[in-house]
Parts: C-alpha cells; sequence; structure tokens
C-alpha cells in the first residue's frame, strides 16, 4: 500500500535563524506549541516532544536524521507506543529558506498510513503550530492554547 505525504508551506516575517531557533528551542516552542522539543539535536539522537502540564507526557518520540542549521531538520516521529520498529515511524522534513525580506518554511510530513489517525491529526496540527510560531515570531504572542 503506497504511503501519504502532507505538506505545508509558510512564509513568515523573520530570518531563517529565528525560524530554526523557535523549532528546537524548548523556551520557543513551549510557547507556541505547548510542547518542548527536547534533544541535543545531534544526527542519530533521540528527541521526545514533552507536554509543559504537570504531566510532563511525552507524546511524540523519534530520532534526528539530518540536521543543517538553519535549513534543514529531518526526523522521524512517531507515539511512544510505537518507538519500536523504528521501521513504521513516519518522517517530518522541515526546510526553511530565505525568501525577499522573510522565511519561507516547508514542512513535508511523510510515510503517513493513508486514512490513519496520525495523517488525520497532522493535517490539523501541522497549519496550528506553524501559524502560532509564525503569530509569536511577528507579533510577539502565539496564538491562543491549540489543544
Amino acid at each position: 500500500m503506497d504511503k501519504s505525504k502532507f505538506v505545508y508551506v509558510s512564509y513568515i516575517a523573520a530570518s531563517p535563524g529565528a525560524v530554526w531557533n523557535a523549532l528546537l528551542d524548548p523556551k520557543m516552542t513551549t510557547k507556541y506549541w505547548q510542547h518542548e522539543n527536547v534533544s541535543d539535536w545531534h544526527e542519530g539522537s533521540r528527541w521526545e516532544h514533552r507536554a509543559t502540564d504537570q504531566s510532563e507526557r511525552v507524546d511524540m518520540v523519534g530520532k534526528v536524521m539530518e540536521n543543517y542549521p538553519p535549513r534543514r531538520l529531518v526526523l522521524t516521529w512517531a507515539l511512544p507506543e510505537d518507538a519500536s520498529p523504528e521501521n513504521n515511524h513516519s518522517v517530518v522534513t522541515f526546510e526553511i529558506e530565505p525568501y525577499a525580506d522573510c522565511a519561507r518554511i516547508i514542512i513535508t510530513h511523510d510515510n503517513l498510513e493513508p486514512g490513519s489517525e496520525m495523517l488525520r491529526g497532522i493535517s490539523e496540527g501541522w497549519p496550528k503550530v506553524i501559524s502560532s510560531l509564525k503569530s509569536l515570531l511577528e507579533m510577539g504572542s502565539p496564538l491562543p492554547k491549540l489543544w
């Protein structure tokens, strides 16, 4: 069965470096995503997507596949209960490039099961997350609570 892919593109009035930092810095992700993305961000390292409430539950896990600051980050993406085997993980690619006086961010989330809950979730989730990131970087405050 063929896998599905989700692509989302946005333009943010910020430098590629500012967008990059906002993707990796847990203090920033807490503001616009209400989660911390935690890793040392070296290729091959584990990363975790942790809730910032008192539960500190881990909602997503994966591995850093590529890290080319401030242009390209590739992560595997899975629910914690689906951490093994890794060959079933979906893959998220963040590409950030200068565009005029702003940054273009292209998120490609692929290796998704057609019709899956993951595909439904990220199809709504990525636009919310990137819109909130855009609001934070351009206006100084993220969107109201997303989840």
